[in-house]
Order: structure tokens, then C-alpha cells, then sequence
């Protein structure tokens, strides 16, 4: 069939280039419960984590922050399935495009056989459903594609049950695979490749076998999108094969639009194009190592989600960083929209605007502007007389009466899937201690671990005080 074909191109390449068995054997894992950890789900190997981790994060807010009641470090099966299904359901449903009632699961062939004597849709899965028969070093990537087909299920309460009913499929050896293949068909091939940046991308990596941010995205907020920003943005460039008339936008600079005749060049011309960001805020976020290294920056819609749960990345790999202080994600305070702002005119994020652009910031944000004023806080913000400004004691000066909801110190806790990146080799969350110190920029650092200087693109001046005798691993 064209979508299946459509489908293992966009997510693996060029059908010209086939995937090696070792390749696609890392992603050959079911939704697997740690031994040491009965809500922590464990990965084998290097590569699913794009689709694991997004699904812990959910798994998460629904332990915390939905119906379940007790201890949720010692749950019994029962409730696991329970949450892992919500977590599933919820990512297939924030996928699904607007006004769509049905969605698509899918399983190996013969799963979705139904009882015709008494109209019914359940099905008693026989052992070739639960995957238990299909051990991993056996399945090829042409063995597996054979084996599957899919089904359309209602929403809501129709796909939760469907989910319950069939739930060895998912837990069994190709899991992972099965769902991130109902995602991408509930989703839409063309919706896909209408939000990625580049459609010829495959969203797992031909080599590595990562998966891409578009994948990340997609799992996060049921937007594709290739970037981390919020909504759009516009990007000029150089081509030599373009025709007409473009217009090349400076924002940010003193410069003003500027309009180019490609007949007036001779082999390359100007061009703009928009690029996608994420449109809303999302439920569970997602910072990372790259905006430390200053090769991007996550936008609020990410920074800030609805619940206190974060996907965090490095270079090659995705763990979660959570609390259930529920403070961390309260509205947007003034002091954050100035952040936010203080950061629109800082394009390098260096952390300081030239002094010149003082009064123009303090019009955007509805300070008090008048230019004998402004004159004065350029005094008292740049004593050395550098032409800087920085953003702590801006911060301090103007917002500094701002009541801080956010309590001195509380719980967090870290996931990292991978055994081998945990103490003693046991996949368990690894709590600790957080201090977030207001408006200060970062001072003396206790340690220069990834996992602190991660969660320093958000909150700048935190401090964790781990249980264990190293801060844990984003490897």
C-alpha cells in the first residue's frame, strides 16, 4: 500500500537505502516496567528513547496529577497499565488532527479479528499477538512489516478500551514500534510532512538511529514541527535558483526591510521562508544541553508547561526531570514575561543589551519611560560605565517586590531509561533537592554537570543537592 510505503520512507529514508538489522533491532522493545522501579520504564539500548521518554513524561503527570491515589513508587500491575494506557491515549489523541473521531492502532495481523456471531469487538489475542514469539535477535525489519496491519478506533473511551484489550501487543517485544507506528498513521502522513522543516528528513536517523526533534515534537505536542521556539519564524538566505521578488526582514537590527530585485543580481539571490515553532503551551516540556551550549533556544510554549514534568536532551539521548511542586508552572509572572522579552533583544543570549536599547525595552514591557528616568536607571544598572546591561540586576531593579510563589526548597526527581546510566545498573528515579534562587544569574557553581547546566536555561541560578553520591546522567 502507498501509505505504508509513504510511512517507512518518511520515517526510516529511502527505501534505496535499507535499514541494518542492528539498527532497527534497537528500536525492537515493548513499553517494558523497571524491576527497581514499578512506574519507571526501561530501555534496552540507544535510539527509542525519542518515543520512550515523551511517553514516561505523560506517564508521570498522570501518576502525579490524575485519578490514581497512593503511593506512586509501589502501584500495583493493575494501576500500571492503567497509566501507562492514559499516557498512550492522551499522546494519540493530542496527535489526532481537529474533528477527527477515529484514530489508528496498530498490531500484528489477525489482532483486530471480531466475534460477527454477537456483534462484539473483543477478541482473545492469541500468543503471536503478544509478541512473546517474535524474540528480539529474530525480528528482521522485513519479518516485522509482514507481520502488521492496522486498525481505526473511536476516541476516547473506544480507544482506551482498545488499548486495555490488546495491551500485550504494546508491552511485547516490538511495542515501541507498534505505537510510534499508530501515532504517525493517526497523525497523518501529509499532515507530517506539511509541519516538518524538511520532509526528506526520516525521523529516525539512517545512521545513529536517533530519533529527530520533528519525532520529539510530535510526541510532546502532537505538532511535528522541526524547531524548539514559539510559533513562527522567518529566515532569509542564498539560493541561485530562485525567481522574483523577495523581501529579506531584519528584525531586531536598526535596519529596515529590505527589498531585492533578483534581476539586479547575477547568480544568487535573497529569499525568506518561514519556519514552524511550537503554536501552544504544551503539557509536558522539554529543555536541553543545546540551549546551554547556545545552539538553540526553547521558547515558553516548552519551558513553561502546564505540568512540572520535563523531557530533558543531551547530544545523543532523552531523560525526565519532574516534582510535583505545581508552583513552577503557574501563569506566566511579570518577572518571566520580562525574562522573555529582556531575551527577544539578547539574540546571542549573552545575557546582557547594549544600553542603547534600555528605554526601548522599558517601552515594550510598560515601564515608566521618560528619558530623564531612563537616564538615571542606565546610571544605576551600568555603574562602570560598560554600555551594558544586565539581566539579574534589571530584573532586581524593576521586579524585585514581585512576590516569588515558588517555595525555598523542594523535591525533585530524574529518569534516565538507559540501566547502564544509572547507579548500580538498576533503573530507578534519582531524587534530590532544589533550590531556585530567584532573579541572581548563576554564581559559583557547585558542579558543572550536563543535567545542571540543562536545567539552567530555565531556572538560571538553581541549585540541586542530589541523593546519590554524583548528579545523574543525561547519557
Amino acid at each position: 500500500m502507498a501509505e505504508w510505503r509513504d510511512l517507512l520512507e518518511m520515517l526510516w529514508g529511502s527505501s534505496r537505502n535499507r535499514v541494518t538489522d542492528s539498527l532497527f533491532r534497537r528500536w525492537t522493545q515493548g513499553f517494558v516496567f523497571s524491576r527497581d522501579e514499578p512506574t519507571a520504564l526501561e530501555q534496552f539500548e540507544g535510539g527509542p528513547c525519542a518515543v520512550i521518554a515523551p511517553v514516561q513524561a505523560f506517564l508521570l503527570k498522570w501518576a502525579f496529577f490524575g485519578d490514581h491515589q497512593g503511593n506512586w513508587q509501589q502501584c500495583s500491575d493493575e494501576t500500571r497499565r492503567e497509566l501507562l494506557s492514559q499516557a498512550l491515549c492522551e499522546i494519540l489523541e493530542q496527535a489526532a488532527p481537529q474533528h477527527s473521531g477515529a484514530l489508528t492502532l496498530v498490531g500484528w495481523r489477525g489482532w483486530k479479528e471480531q466475534n460477527e456471531q454477537d456483534g462484539s469487538t473483543t477478541s482473545q489475542p492469541d500468543s503471536s499477538q503478544s509478541g512473546v514469539i517474535l524474540p528480539r535477535d529474530v525480528v528482521t525489519f522485513e519479518r516485522f512489516h509482514n507481520l502488521i496491519q492496522s486498525k481505526t478506533v473511536g476516541n476516547g473511551s473506544d480507544l482506551r478500551a482498545t488499548l486495555l484489550e490488546h495491551f500485550p501487543i504494546f508491552t511485547g517485544s516490538c511495542g515501541v514500534l507498534l505505537f510510534l507506528y499508530s501515532l504517525l498513521l493517526t497523525k497523518g502522513i501529509e499532515n507530517i510532512k506539511n509541519e516538518t522543516e524538511d520532509p526528506n528528513v526520516p525521523l529516525i536517523d539512517p545512521e545513529y538511529g536517533h530519533g529527530s526533534q520533528s519525532l520529539i515534537n510530535l510526541l510532546l505536542t502532537g505538532l511535528a514541527v522541526s524547531n524548539v521556539w514559539d510559533g513562527e519564524k522567518e529566515c532569509s538566505g542564498i539560493s541561485e535558483s530562485l525567481s522574483g521578488l523577495f523581501v529579506l526582514s531584519c528584525y531586531h537590527t536598526d535596519l529596515f526591510a529590505l527589498e531585492v530585485s533578483i534581476a539586479e543580481r547575477e547568480m544568487s539571490y535573497l529569499f525568506v521562508t518561514e519556519l514552524y515553532g511550537i503554536r501552544q503551551q504544551a503539557t509536558v516540556g522539554f529543555l536541553t544541553l543545546m540551549e546551554a551550549f547556545r545552539y538553540c533556544q526553547v521558547g515558553s510554549f516548552l519551558k513553561s508547561p502546564k505540568y512540572p514534568i520535563w523531557v530533558l536532551g543531551s547530544e545523543t539521548h532523552l531523560t525526565v526531570f519532574f516534582t510535583k511542586e505545581l508552583s513552577l508552572v503557574l501563569p506566566e509572572s511579570p518577572a518571566d514575561n520580562a525574562r522573555r522579552v529582556f531575551k527577544t533583544f539578547d539574540l546571542e543570549d549573552n545575557g546582557f543589551i547594549p544600553e542603547a536599547r534600555l528605554e526601548e525595552i522599558m517601552k515594550t514591557l510598560d515601564l515608566f519611560a521618560d528619558p530623564e528616568y531612563v537616564n538615571l536607571m542606565k546610571g544605576r544598572l551600568d555603574p562602570e560605565s560598560l554600555g551594558l546591561i544586565l539581566l539579574g540586576p534589571f530584573l532586581t531593579e524593576f521586579f524585585a517586590e514581585e512576590e516569588n510563589n515558588i517555595p525555598e526548597s523542594f523535591s525533585v526527581f530524574h529518569y534516565n531509561g538507559l540501566r547502564y546510566s544509572c547507579p548500580h545498573e538498576k533503573v530507578r528515579y534519582t531524587e534530590g533537592t532544589a533550590i531556585v534562587k530567584g532573579f541572581q544569574e548563576p554564581s559559583l557553581a557547585t558542579d558543572d554537570a550536563p543535567c545542571k547546566s540543562c536545567l539552567q536555561t530555565k531556572w538560571p541560578a538553581i541549585e540541586v543537592l542530589w541523593t546519590t553520591e554524583h548528579p545523574p546522567s543525561l547519557n
